[in-house]
């Protein structure tokens, strides 16, 4: 997905988003945009990881 799609995307999906949580989406958009690029990089490695090992994760806790 090229940069515009992804931009016309994301501005579709905050037309469905609450009202409430607009103030959310923008508070993460404004960190996001003072973070360098390797680190977003590394968020979203880390998130992935979370993501796919939730159920490793959630054994090793125990």
């Amino acid at each position: 997905m090229t940069t515009t799609e992804l931009k016309t995307e994301i501005n579709k999906a905050l037309e469905n988003v609450p009202e409430e949580a607009l103030t959310d989406v923008l508070s993460y958009l404004q960190h996001l945009q003072a973070k360098a690029p390797t680190d977003i990089k590394l968020t979203a490695h880390l998130r992935q990881i979370l993501t796919e090992d939730a159920e490793l994760l959630e054994k090793l806790a125990q």
